[in-house]
């Protein structure tokens, strides 16, 4: 006995839309390199604790 409800989307109308896609792989990588990012690590790090030490 299959009961199908018109208001809901088929299996295939829910895969195509924009939302539910897998993203593509590279596509919204950020472009920084591992040394950036450990710059801007130790940067942060260091104002953090120049901060603790004023107070």
């Amino acid at each position: 006995m299959s009961s199908s409800n018109n208001n809901e989307p088929t299996k295939a109308e829910v895969q195509a839309t924009k939302l539910n896609k897998l993203p593509i792989p590279g596509k919204f990588e950020p472009e920084f390199s591992a040394e950036e990012a450990a710059e801007v690590f130790e940067e942060h790090t260091s104002a953090k604790n120049q901060s603790q030490k004023q107070q």
